[in-house]
């Protein structure tokens, strides 16, 4: 189907080198997942004003009562109103999780070009029609939670397409640092998102919906006149995906081909002067065969426990600083940046780490085994004073989200690319797309367990997250080892030592 989609003929003439295209791709995919996160992260800092601490604020104006949820927002008005907060984010991950596992089947036979930037105007439509219900004073539960469901759903074309499209223009080299530094747009989104929500939070939270909602649709509609999905649709070289022998490519192609932004379109005149052989084009790699990719169920399973930690801090982590620190509504949101701030160090330093030492599973072992006591600390003494707390949330932040950014980027790729599928790139949705729906079974699991935990006090929920981490580790033990295999046989060699 994409061989009938014309590519924007404006990018031909403006941008004619493969570096500017390697540079346009990462620019917009970087704008769009921002923007998807920009919009989930609303809903964490609106909870505090939904409930508030009326009591705080005085009688009631309307009836002279001393009732202490005057100034709720019913249905959220009762006691069980952190079982409806966990409702309201469950309603929108398992829905993503579910979507998630089908997104990444269209995602490989569809134009990236129009799933994503279709996506991303529905996306931002049910964002701002959450956002709506304030000021159409809508009471009803079932309208939030149908709102969700539809947004969590739509919201699933986002990941296995930017991924895919970096993937694309990308080679292996130092694919880590490269993802690890474009992979900020999550902590980037989460960031904006909780600064401009927690700008009208005290005063019209509708306005902390509908404006990310636009957002999204005008950056959507931005990635449909200028995304370029293949570097083959504007005659440039695709990238070397894994190191080849010299029987399967010539010397020369391989040289010119290597490092980070691997794409070498003017070296390729054979290529960009002969169109594309359709008939040639490999065929999208199915469900089961994507699961047989070596590593896929390992890092799979791990990113479930993992996203389960992040997602858990994403949606109440805002709500935890009131509760604890007992901040306002618009403090706690810009304190809970902090955490997203973390995050981009964590991806980043990941990312490099795993890049220098080629054990990506070992790197993501090692920030999980110290995000666990990392994470007692905080909850322990995060809050005795606003330094440490400071402190506390950039180091939690980076070890949390920094494995879970490893996996859904570099490693995706990695695997999407596996030298087992012979040069055939076609699996790079569905194995993004498998890895990441797996982690968001853990996403709905950690916010519906939170919601569950937290009237027994935020302790349990701590105890859960790191039984979490710990988990996420072990499962990828067998992964680790095979790394360290890996790297002593080199060392034993040069020893003088016979390995077998």
């Amino acid at each position: 189907l994409r061989q009938f989609i014309p590519v924007p003929q404006t990018l031909t003439s403006l941008l004619p080198s493969s570096h500017s295209y390697r540079g346009l791709t990462l620019v917009l995919t970087f704008l769009s997942y921002t923007s998807y996160h920009l919009s989930r992260k609303p809903i964490s800092i609106v909870k505090s004003q939904l409930h508030p601490n009326c009591s705080a604020l005085g009688p009631n104006p309307h009836n002279d009562s001393n009732s202490t949820t005057w100034c709720s927002w019913v249905p959220f008005d009762g006691n069980n109103y952190n079982e409806l907060f966990g409702a309201l984010d469950n309603a929108f991950l398992v829905a993503y999780a579910i979507g998630m596992f089908i997104s990444g089947i269209f995602g490989e036979r569809l134009p990236l070009r129009y799933y994503l930037s279709g996506g991303m105007v529905l996306s931002g439509l049910f964002t701002a029609l959450f956002g709506l219900g304030y000021f159409w004073d809508i009471h009803a539960l079932w309208y939030f939670i149908v709102v969700q469901v539809c947004n969590g759903l739509v919201q699933t074309t986002g990941w296995p397409a930017v991924v895919a499209c970096v993937g694309n223009w990308f080679g292996k080299g130092k694919r880590g640092l490269i993802m690890g530094i474009w992979n900020s747009h999550t902590s980037v989104g989460n960031i904006l998102g909780s600064l401009i929500a927690g700008a009208w939070v005290s005063s019209a939270w509708g306005l902390s919906f509908v404006v990310p909602g636009i957002i999204i649709i005008a950056v959507g509609i931005i990635c449909f006149f200028f995304l370029v999905e293949y570097p083959e649709d504007v005659d440039c070289s695709p990238p070397l995906h894994h190191v080849m022998t010299t029987s399967e490519k010539d010397p020369e192609a391989v040289t010119s081909n290597e490092g980070p932004l691997s794409l070498s379109g003017q070296s390729s005149v054979d290529h960009s002067t002969s169109p594309k052989e359709p008939a040639e084009e490999p065929e999208a790699i199915s469900f089961l065969g994507a699961l047989r990719i070596p590593g896929v169920v390992e890092f799979s399973l791990c990113l479930l426990f993992a996203k389960l930690v992040s997602y858990t801090f994403l949606y109440w982590l805002p709500l935890y600083i009131v509760n604890v620190a007992h901040f306002g509504a618009k403090e706690a949101g810009d304190l809970s940046t902090l955490f997203d701030v973390g995050g981009i160090l964590g991806g980043i330093f990941a990312g490099l780490i795993s890049d220098y030492t080629g054990g990506r599973a070992t790197t993501c072992c090692v920030m999980l085994v110290v995000a666990a006591p990392m994470l007692f600390l905080y909850n322990h003494v995060g809050q005795n004073g606003i330094g440490i707390s400071i402190a506390m949330l950039i180091v939690c932040g980076a070890l949390v989200n920094g494995p879970y950014a490893l996996i859904t980027t570099a490693v995706s790729a990695d695997l999407g690319t596996h030298e087992s599928l012979k040069g055939n790139a076609k699996a790079l949705s569905t194995v993004t797309a498998i890895i990441d729906g797996t982690g968001s079974i853990g996403a709905a699991l950690g916010p519906l367990l939170a919601g569950l935990i937290s009237p027994t006090g935020w302790n349990n929920v701590f105890y859960m997250l790191i039984a979490a981490d710990v988990l996420a580790c072990l499962l990828l033990a067998r992964v680790v080892v095979k790394e360290a295999r890996g790297w002593c046989g080199p060392m034993a060699r040069q020893r003088g030592y016979v390995v077998t």
